[in-house]
């Protein structure tokens, strides 16, 4: 079992050795956008998928997480304890405490016992705590066959560091910057994704929720006040990232203070450019010096799908892989791989790798979602015929038609399972479910294409079709298909494109198919299944709810089609 306890975005996930059984955001069981906090209802949701209790989980592993005070060890130095344990919160930062303590080893500061006995767990389970970038870093390694790689993590903070830099070559992984090392020195304030946070904030947006509205925004401005934006920051010659920032507060200061009244479209091209001039001069250094072609990202400045284009255009990469729960959700998945890779060595674990085929580790709700659903509400009915054929006519025609299939998607995007899906023929199409869903979105909708139709719709080539796969990155749309799919083309040109195959969700891609067969056109829209400001759906009734409150017109499960009656 690995848990994240974060300030946001707390999660669990249950490995059986090499394979993920089951993983789940808080957000998606309290219904709070980001949530933090105890992830005890994550790790109860996915002891449950797997049909267990905590008596089996025979290792824990937790982040440098946040952890209740009371857990600190009573010899815990005591002016570093009353510093801490003031009434202002019931939680401490693990690792800032660490930093304070001189030391790595949290058993050195926590009660190990006391930590198990919150969680309910036997005193037979190994403990282990993994480092943020490194858990972060991973994944984007396991989860693919490369023999060379740089393995590159950036965020707004995580165990003493914004980012991480390993070179993987020769069955070995070196760590050029942000492992253990740092996590006893000075904090540095060189995060280019609190800077972009900060310009979020400036703008008027939610900081750490409404990023993605400035990647899109950006695309409507000039860039005028990049150079401002980018000065405070420099790039030595081993690629590592610094700035002149002396605090979190003077960071935030600059960055309000250059936005002020300055056209939000302007700021917002201006943190873009700044970001991936930073990232990119920083990522030149290193492959040149390295001479690796393969690059693997994560942390959560990597949702910027804009930055990741950008990097899959770097000279001489042959391919880029997104982690697709980039942010600290992710940390569930690679703290296990910490786990595996200590237990076992490189070697073998290196033999276990496996590429993604999906992310559905939600519960499986296929055989009584229907049931649930129409049990909900009575004037909820179904709609005869072929499930991908009826639901296909309706996209055809106009209709605006969510699909609940099977496990739900881990990480931020909606893949298939949580889905809505419509015709990308009309541009004023966005505005309408726009509307309905209450978003405010800059961004056109991302569509979706099968792997056969991928590279004559868009420039999905072999850099980027990996990360295409989950959504995480954009590129550019051909030109002869531009004007024929305006809903999913952004005014830069771009798109953001799911590309799948049949296998892990058939009915999804029978959908497409069947689109595509009456329409002519390979692709549809797909945006996430949810209201703006909630999480995406994860019950039957909460995809009931939607149908009813009209936010959708047709909701597909794995048997029918869904409609409200007349």
């Amino acid at each position: 079992m690995s848990v994240h306890w974060g300030v946001h975005d707390s999660s669990a996930a249950l490995f059986d050795d090499y394979t993920l059984v089951a993983a789940v955001q808080k957000e998606r069981l309290t219904r709070v956008k980001k949530d933090g906090g105890d992830p005890s209802v994550c790790v109860d949701e996915v002891l449950s998928i797997a049909g267990i209790d905590r008596s089996a989980v025979d290792v824990a592993v937790f982040s440098r997480m946040l952890v209740e005070r009371s857990m600190l060890r009573a010899s815990f130095p005591r002016r570093l304890a009353e510093s801490i344990q003031g009434k202002s919160t019931k939680t401490v930062d693990l690792a800032a405490r660490l930093n304070r303590a001189g030391t790595t080893d949290p058993n050195g500061i926590l009660n190990v016992a006391a930590l198990r006995a919150r969680f309910g767990l036997p005193a037979k389970t190994t403990v282990h705590f993994s480092n943020h970038h490194e858990a972060h870093a991973l994944p984007s390694l396991f989860h693919t066959d490369w023999d060379n790689a740089l393995l590159y993590t950036a965020d707004g903070y995580g165990d003493n560091v914004n980012y991480s830099q390993r070179i993987f070559r020769d069955e070995k992984i070196s760590c050029l910057f942000g492992d253990d090392r740092w996590l006893l020195g000075d904090y540095r304030n060189d995060s280019i994704a609190r800077a972009y946070m900060y310009v979020t904030e400036a703008l008027g947006f939610k900081p750490l929720h409404h990023e993605g509205k400035i990647t899109g925004l950006a695309a409507f401005g000039k860039p005028l006040l990049a150079d401002k934006f980018r000065e405070p920051f420099s790039v030595d010659d081993k690629g590592i990232i610094g700035s002149r920032f002396t605090s979190a507060e003077s960071q935030r200061a600059y960055y309000l203070e250059a936005c002020a009244n300055q056209p939000r479209e302007v700021c917002a091209a201006s943190i873009q450019m700044a970001t991936e001039a930073v990232i990119l001069e920083s990522m030149r250094k290193i492959l040149a010096r390295e001479k690796v072609s393969r690059i693997g990202l994560a942390g959560g400045l990597f949702a910027n799908v804009k930055l990741n284009q950008r990097i899959a255009e770097l000279d001489g990469v042959d391919e880029v892989f997104v982690v697709p729960p980039m942010g600290d959700e992710g940390l569930t998945i690679g703290g296990a791989l910490d786990y595996l890779l200590r237990r076992d060595g490189m070697t073998t674990w290196l033999r276990q790798r496996r590429r993604l085929d999906h992310v559905y580790t939600g519960r499986d709700f296929d055989p009584v979602a229907t049931r649930r659903i129409l049990a909900h509400d009575s004037r909820i009915k179904p709609v005869e015929g072929n499930p991908a054929e009826t639901a296909a006519r309706l996209i055809a025609d106009g209709g605006v038609v969510a699909t609940f299939l099977g496990r739900m998607e881990y990480g931020p995007r909606a893949l298939g399972a949580r889905s809505i899906i419509a015709s990308p023929h009309r541009r004023d199409i966005n505005d309408s479910i726009n509307k309905r869903l209450d978003r405010t979105e800059f961004m056109p909708f991302a569509p979706v294409t099968t792997q056969a139709d991928a590279a004559d719709v868009f420039d999905v080539t072999p850099v980027n079709a990996y990360a295409c796969r989950f959504m995480t990155i954009t590129c550019n749309v051909k030109q002869q298909w531009a004007d024929r799919i305006p809903a999913v083309v952004h005014v830069d040109g771009t798109a953001r494109p799911q590309v799948i195959a049949r296998e892990p969700n058939p009915l999804y891609f029978d959908i497409l198919d069947a689109f595509k067969r009456r329409t002519g056109t390979p692709t549809a829209i797909n945006t996430s299944f949810n209201v703006h400001e909630q999480p995406i759906i994860n019950t039957p009734e909460e995809a009931a709810i939607a149908l009813i409150d009209d936010r959708v017109d047709y909701l597909v499960t794995k048997d029918t089609v869904l409609k409200i009656g007349d």
